[in-house]
Order: structure tokens, then C-alpha cells, then sequence
């Protein structure tokens, strides 16, 4: 009779999770393995069957957290009208933002020092732009947006959305102003600037 598997994907995703909210609150150093896997109540020895070794969590981390943003990307469904569909994929960047804060600094800053992802996690975090892109590009084909290259547009957008989300997660914001009333009308206002007219 084999084994019952004790290290399964449930504990993998709480010390994902765990692992985010230390380094997104409390900085690098208060990443230890010993200390996620007290945090987690289980062993380092679960830490080590699970990733091998600090760097490796580190590297499933920044991939989970693309996983995930990817994931509500894809479930977006594509329609007649990009630009529509531009606004969805701002959208859908702040409630990821928002439904998984913890992984929100470990993807878009340098939490830790000199990590940097392996080719294959870089690879699935840079397709998490592929949508917009694309929709970007449909725009401009169809004659809804001028005619400059994609990324530009693409970039900016992007951009737009990070700052916003960015400011609003960190606690950067002027006292008494929120994102959530205004966000929705600034990413239709941007679209709207690069309007074909």
C-alpha cells in the first residue's frame, strides 16, 4: 500500500501564500524557511521536499503569482470590441491586485535582492502582457486606436493601471481619495486618448 502523500498541493499553496504576505510585509529577511514553516504549522523538511531550497520557493513564488494573474487574464472572453475588452483586462489587473495582495510585490519589484526567476517562470510572467498586447494590436486594426506600434499604446496602459494599483495597495494615496470610484473612468479615459479621431 503506498504512502499517503502529506506534502500535497494545498500545503504548497499555503506556503506560497505565507511566503508572499512576509515578503510583501515584512521584507526579505523575514523569509526563513524555519520560520514559513512554523508560520504554516508544518516542517522545514515539508519546505525542502516541496521546493529544495529557498531559492526554488522564491522562484515558485513569482511563478504562482503570474500563475494566478495569468489565469484571470485568460478567463476574460475575447469580443467584438477590443476596446472593450481592454478595459476588462484593466480591470481584471486590479482585482487580481486586490484578491491577492500578497503576490502583488513579488511580481512587479525587486523584493529580494539579486533574485531573479528562472527563464522558464520570466517566460510564463511576460505572456501576463500577451493579452493587452494583442488587443491593443486588434485596435489598432480595426481603426479604433492611431496607428503607432502596439507596445507603445500597450506600455502606457499598462503603466497607467500599475501606478494606480500600485499607489492604492501600498498605502500611497492622498487622505481621503480612492482608487475604486475613479479607476474604471481614468483606464476609459486613457483608452480614449489614443483614439483614432
Amino acid at each position: 500500500m503506498p504512502r499517503p502523500k502529506t506534502h500535497d498541493d494545498a500545503l504548497r499553496a499555503r506556503l506560497l501564500d505565507r511566503a508572499g504576505e512576509l515578503l510583501s510585509t515584512e521584507g526579505p529577511a523575514a523569509l526563513s524557511l524555519r520560520r514559513l514553516a512554523a508560520d504554516v504549522n508544518t516542517s522545514t523538511t515539508a519546505v525542502y521536499s516541496l521546493f529544495g531550497g529557498k531559492p526554488a520557493l522564491l522562484d515558485a513564488l513569482y511563478d504562482e503569482a503570474f500563475r494566478r494573474f495569468g489565469e484571470r487574464l485568460a478567463a476574460l472572453p475575447t469580443t467584438d470590441d477590443p476596446v472593450e475588452d481592454i478595459i476588462r483586462i484593466g480591470l481584471a489587473y486590479r482585482a487580481s491586485a486586490l484578491a491577492d495582495p500578497q503576490f502583488y510585490l513579488v511580481m512587479f519589484s525587486k523584493v529580494v535582492p539579486n533574485f531573479e526567476p528562472s527563464d522558464e517562470t520570466s517566460a510564463a510572467a511576460a505572456e501576463t502582457f500577451v493579452p493587452l498586447l494583442a488587443n491593443v494590436g486588434r485596435a489598432i486594426e480595426s481603426g479604433r486606436f492611431v496607428d503607432v506600434p502596439p507596445e507603445r499604446i500597450a506600455l502606457a496602459m499598462w503603466g497607467m493601471v500599475h501606478g494606480l494599483v500600485s499607489l492604492e495597495l501600498n498605502g500611497n494615496l492622498p487622505p481621503g481619495v480612492e482608487i475604486a470610484p475613479a479607476y474604471e473612468q481614468a483606464i476609459r479615459a486613457h483608452a480614449d486618448g489614443w483614439r483614432r479621431r
